[in-house]
């Protein structure tokens, strides 16, 4: 047991976790780049009259996910480090 009361499975489970909504975040940023705003599906917010792309959108996901990619990174590490 850790001494912030949680075993390396939590953090393994916690990291595991947030290791992949970082990396949906990632792709999603990415698609927020690449495809242009009237092509994006509905459900990420489709604008007819634009042609653009949705920049902010892309910067604000694709900086969550590094930070939650980043959490997660540390969460496994210590995982780690407590299991020994």
């Amino acid at each position: 047991m850790s001494t912030t009361g949680l075993s390396s499975t939590s953090l393994r489970t916690i990291g595991v976790v947030l290791l992949i909504v970082g990396l949906i975040a990632l792709v999603i940023g990415i698609i927020y780049l690449v495809v242009p705003a009237h092509s994006l599906p509905s459900f990420m917010g489709r604008v007819h009259t634009v042609s653009g792309h949705r920049s902010k959108r892309a910067i604000a996901s694709l900086v969550a996910g590094g930070l939650l990619v980043v959490g997660a990174m540390i969460a496994l590490v210590r995982s780690r480090a407590y299991a020994h």
